[in-house]
């Protein structure tokens, strides 16, 4: 069975019918050619396949595409700058050297653009909670972690009198 669905993708609009069985993730690589978002796991545990769907970090691979219908999605193609310039977050990453192979980054990035855009502080732990929904096998997490924090600078609380400290 098929329906028609509209969404858009990085600020452009799209209208077509899907498979109602079929992923967010097969139409944006498949049918959409954004193969920025990756098929790790495919149970939604490791991140690979998170886009932003409405600014939420979300997995792609058991989000079913029907649920897209209306929404608006951010893929890791659509984080640089206007200008092609790479993103403060993208920066931060490849500064901090959080990039290796790069099949967890995407993902990462979203995540972390969407925790600075929510304009919120948040603790060192706090952080490590919202990241902890990724999984890499290369890096080892500090020099992500690193690279989170660079990018939200002024909203990562570390002092002990922030109502957002928490002895860690």
């Amino acid at each position: 069975m098929y329906k028609r669905i509209a969404f858009t993708v990085n600020g452009k609009a799209y209208n077509f019918e899907v498979d109602v069985r079929e992923s967010l993730l097969d139409v944006l690589r498949s049918h959409l050619g954004f193969t920025g978002a990756k098929q790790g796991c495919g149970v939604g545990e490791c991140g690979a396949c998170s886009v932003l769907i409405d600014g939420v970090p979300t997995d792609t691979c058991i989000y079913l595409a029907v649920w897209a219908d209306g929404k608006e999605i951010r893929t890791i193609e659509g984080v640089a700058e206007k200008n092609g310039e790479l993103s403060e977050v993208q920066k931060a990453f490849v500064d901090e050297g959080a990039v290796q192979c790069g099949f967890c980054t995407p993902g990462l990035v979203l995540t972390t653009t969407a925790l600075k855009e929510s304009g919120k502080d948040y603790t060192r732990e706090e952080l490590k909670r919202e990241l902890s929904g990724h999984l890499c096998r290369c890096t080892g997490y500090q020099n992500i972690l690193k690279a989170a924090e660079k990018s939200l600078e002024g909203h990562v609380c570390t002092c002990v009198d922030s109502p957002h400290y928490k002895g860690e």
